[in-house]
């Protein structure tokens, strides 16, 4: 391991941040300014992101971006949302001014910490946020950046102690947990000590040419664990990550988790009573009922613990945060009931997933859970590329549903050319041959006003995506909400996200 310390890396130094609103950079500009740096930052658009870190004290310039960076700056960090052409990073770049992507600042900061990255096609934030929970709850004070904003600590990033506090590896180099995104390889730039690979699939096709492409990715970031005599493991799923292509031959120790029983941890779940349990051999380490529901979520939970008990936390304590962890916004998020005009009484839910297999587990899990009337779905393809790569697994991922309206695509680092090759309609046309009743729909606007207008007692409407679709939730909910659930305080920024 590499025992210098974020401290040494950035105390001291004068770091610019372009696209502080993320999630994950605004994350790693309050964790780099507790280590000692002086942070200053530049964003296009003004967020609650933005004014919370004006109201911390942190220089942020909202606006066009300015072909300058502030006096004395000697690090810029950029997100992975700014393009090369950015007169900021190109200006900085002109000055001789070191330069890193968030990935590789991300990367630095592990240094010299106990570093867990939490990587896979699905699963990451939600695992990293419950790994985080579980963690406090042991009372061993990780560091962490999620994507996503939990609010059990507050948000997305939690700046912990520079050494582990209590449990079995007390005294050793503090925990930092954080996600592991495969997009444009950024995850290879991570240096973690421990680290998961949940499920390994098709995704991010504009920057991969195939599977094989992104299953040797997964491998190459595998290999930068240091060998297990340094404390290097790897926890990978039993089934669905290519876990043999994947692990075969590393230096670290690596262990496997799932459903099968030839798997070193195996998983039970029981989705009527939403109970699940994990063996390992003949021995039931520890058993919960949970908040989280789905089998895909027992599989996170699951992959938690696992890691939670190799970083020191006892059993009981793991329990006791599978218990109790609430969830994270976006991810089957319950934002509250509506009554339409007619007084017909809905349930409203908002859902991050942008992948076909994370678009039918989470309609599959609601369908199970909260047997709906019906199912309604408004879903925003996120990006032409991934909707047209994968147009045939989104047609096929949404059965679960009795209707589905699809908005406009999220249109979001493709070309102009891309962006002529595919629209929603084609998902439509797709979703109507398989038997699902589906339309397109421009405005978000004419979305919230035909729900309501066609609203039945005891419908259940999701509205999933990795775009501004969320806000069609909290509008149904402004206009027509009778419970209501506040508004995430750091909405996902397509593209800019450590997940994404």
């Amino acid at each position: 391991m590499n025992t210098r310390t974020d401290a040494a890396v950035f105390g001291g130094r004068r770091v610019h941040f372009i696209g502080i609103g993320g999630c994950g950079t605004s994350g790693l500009a309050r964790m780099m300014r507790s280590r000692g740096a002086f942070i200053t930052g530049s964003d296009q658009e003004a967020s609650d992101v933005t004014h919370a870190l004006a109201a911390d004290g942190i220089e942020v310039a909202v606006g066009p971006p300015a072909a300058s960076i502030p006096s004395g700056t000697d690090l810029v960090v950029f997100s992975a949302a700014v393009q090369e052409s950015n007169p900021q990073l190109a200006a900085a770049r002109s000055a001789g001014i070191e330069c890193m992507s968030y990935a590789q600042a991300l990367g630095a900061a592990q240094s010299g910490r106990t570093a867990v990255s939490i990587a896979g096609t699905h699963g990451k934030s939600t695992t990293t946020g419950l790994l985080s929970h579980l963690l406090i709850e042991a009372g061993l004070d990780p560091s962490v950046i999620v994507g996503a904003h939990c609010p059990q600590f507050g948000g997305g990033t939690r700046t912990g102690s520079e050494r582990i506090p209590a449990g079995t590896l007390a005294g050793e180099p503090g925990i930092f947990v954080a996600e592991a995104c495969e997009f444009n390889r950024s995850f290879h730039a991570h240096r973690p000590t421990l680290a998961l690979i949940n499920n390994v699939e098709e995704d991010h096709l504009d920057c991969y040419a195939s599977l094989d492409e992104i299953v040797k990715s997964f491998r190459a970031f595998a290999g930068l664990l240091p060998a297990a005599e340094r404390g290097g493991k790897l926890l990978i799923a039993h089934e669905g990550a290519h876990r043999r292509t994947v692990a075969s031959g590393l230096a670290c120790s690596v262990h496997t988790f799932g459903w099968s029983p030839s798997a070193d941890y195996r998983v039970e779940f029981i989705p009527a009573t939403n109970e699940g349990a994990l063996h390992q051999g003949d021995a039931c380490l520890v058993s919960w009922r949970g908040h989280l529901i789905g089998e895909h979520n027992a599989l996170n939970a699951a992959a938690a613990a696992i890691l939670a008990s190799w970083l020191g936390a006892s059993w009981r304590d793991i329990q006791r945060g599978l218990e109790s962890f609430a969830g994270i916004d976006r991810r089957m998020q319950r934002i509250g009931e509506c009554e339409s005009p007619s007084g017909a009484r809905f349930t409203v839910f908002d859902d991050y997933g942008h992948h076909p297999t994370e678009c039918e587990r989470t309609l599959a899990a609601l369908r199970s859970a909260h047997e709906p009337r019906r199912l309604i779905c408004v879903f925003q393809p996120h990006q032409h590329s991934r909707t047209r790569f994968l147009l045939e697994q989104f047609a096929q991922s949404f059965g679960r549903a009795d209707l589905v309206i699809v908005p406009p695509i999220y249109f979001v680092r493709d070309s102009e050319l891309e962006r002529t090759r595919v629209c929603s309609e084609d998902l439509v046309q797709r979703l109507l041959a398989r038997g699902t009743e589906a339309m397109a729909i421009e405005d978000f606007g004419a979305i919230t006003d035909r729900i309501t207008a066609d609203a039945r007692d005891g419908d259940l409407v999701v509205v999933m995506g990795a775009g501004p679709v969320w806000k069609i939730a909290h509008e149904l909910m402004r206009r027509h909400g009778i419970t209501a659930r506040a508004a995430a305080t750091c909405p996902p920024r397509a593209a800019a996200s450590p997940t994404e």
